[in-house]
Order: C-alpha cells, then structure tokens, then sequence
C-alpha cells in the first residue's frame, strides 16, 4: 500500500485525533472535574481516654489550600459553605493558605472569618506559607479568628471537662519542637497535635499525643489506579493518607489530601478532601 494514499493519511490523521482526545479527557478531567470535586470524608474514632464531655464532638480538619494557585475566592466561599453545612464543634486547618506569597490574603480575612464553630478555629503553617511574608499569613488567619499555634498549646474546655490541642512549627521551612508544643501537659490528658508535614510523626509517637492531624501530601495529587501516588514531597514520603497506626506507640495520625493543588493544578483518582472527625469516649 502506498504509505501517502489519502487512505493512510486519513487513518494517521484519524489516529493522531484519537489520541488527542484520549489524552485531553483526562486532562480536562483532572482540571475542570475532580480538581473541584470536594469528598466529605467521615471518621469515627474512639479513644479511652477521652473526657466524656467529648463524647461525639465533631471536628472538621481541612488543609493545603493553596490560595492564588488556581484557587480562589469563588472556590473558598465554595469551601467554607460546604464546612459550615457540616455544623462543627471545631475546626482545624492544617497549613498551605497560600500557593506563593500573599496576594489573595486580604480579600480571603472575611471569607474565612465566616467559618462558624462554638469551641474554635486552630492553625498551624505549612511550607508554603513561608513563601512570601510569613507574619502576614499568620495575621490573615486571626485576623479570620484563627487561632495560630506555633510549638504551643491551649486548653479546650466543655462542660468542665477538657482536652490540649497541640501546634508544631512546618519542619521544612520552620523549627518544629514537639516538647515545647505540648510543655504543661500530662499523660492522663487527652492530646491532639497538629503538624502540616506527616513524616514528623515519627518525632511525636513517644509522647502522650492521641491523634496528629496533618495535610502537606496532597493524597498525592496525581494517583494512578492500582499503583497509587507518582510523587510525594519531603516530609510526605513515609504517611500520605488517610488513616495511620504508628507502630509501638498509641499516636494515631491521620492524612488529609488537601484542598487545593501546587506546581499543576490537576487531581486524578485523588479528590479533595475535607474530614470530618467524630470523637468518641470507650
């Protein structure tokens, strides 16, 4: 057969159609799709240490949003409706507000000061957040009535009972320190430690910490089916999702896959995740 008979050309032509439009599927997908496509995941854990008071307290952990990286104000007041509906107790952020610098922090104060719940909003920084002007992100969110906890901790009370609720500095761009983010505790205290990168688990599981809530793996963004993730970053290679139980200690942590994306603003077989946690005293 002549290799440029209009017949060859057409089935090249076809073919290299085809492919395109396999390629684009996915492409499109993974960006106007999934990328948007928020899953509500709800975990119920129990703990025998828990205050009774604590018994069924709703905590919404949400992470990684990435401001300014495809991610918007739109796509926030989006995010903080669909938290909201969730009528939390608490609410965690776990790092990552901006993708690069700071310049949508400003119109997103009131869209984050509308987050509602009765026994606070709480923070930690991720890698990013260094990026630009550090203090300024750290304003933004207690400007939003966050409470931004840098190797410290506060008391949380309910009908006279209480828990600590930890903070760690990022330990990529920051100075993390464990001992002092939970100075003043005790082991008979029930303990909930935030910390945006999860390999720093491996820090924390000989202390009395009963669960650390972590972000900063992005699940891994792009996932492929009966693989998993391509790529994670430092501080995400060893704890990348969901639910883990650390060996020889009685820590849980657990993985959020974020909200939003960094370097390409696609998701595949990875949606974003907000949790929802219901505590339970055994």
């Amino acid at each position: 057969m002549n290799p440029h008979s209009p017949i060859t050309r057409r089935s090249f032509l076809k073919g290299a159609l085809g492919l395109a439009a396999l390629t684009a599927l996915p492409l499109g997908y993974s960006y106007m799709g999934e990328r948007l496509w928020y899953e509500v995941k709800e975990i119920s854990l129990s703990f025998p240490h828990l205050p009774s008071a604590f018994h069924g307290f709703r905590l919404v952990q949400f992470s990684d949003v990435h401001l300014g990286h495809y991610f918007g104000q739109s796509e926030l007041l989006e995010l903080v409706k669909k938290i909201n509906n969730l009528n939390p107790d608490m609410i965690c952020f776990t790092g990552d507000l901006v993708d690069q610098g700071g310049s949508e922090l400003k119109a997103a104060i009131p869209i984050l000061a509308m987050l509602k719940a009765s026994l606070g909003k709480w923070a930690v920084l991720g890698n990013h957040d260094y990026s630009g002007e550090v203090n300024q992100v750290v304003e933004s969110l207690e400007k939003a009535n966050f409470h931004v906890l840098n190797n410290a901790n506060s008391k949380i009370s309910r009908n006279d009972q209480s828990i600590l609720i930890a903070g760690v500095e990022d330990s990529l761009k920051g100075n993390p320190h464990i001992a002092k983010a939970i100075e003043g505790t005790t082991k008979e205290e029930f303990i909930l430690l935030l910390s945006h990168t999860p390999d720093y688990a491996d820090e924390c599981k000989d202390y009395p910490i009963a669960l650390q809530l972590s972000g900063h793996s992005h699940g891994g963004q792009i996932r492929v089916p009966f693989y998993g993730s391509l790529v994670t970053p430092p501080g995400a290679k060893k704890y990348i999702d969901g639910l883990i139980e650390m060996e020889n200690s009685n820590m849980l942590v657990y993985v959020n896959r974020g909200i939003g994306t960094t370097i390409l603003p696609l998701r595949f077989s990875c949606r974003p995740e907000i949790t929802l946690f219901t505590f339970h005293s055994s």
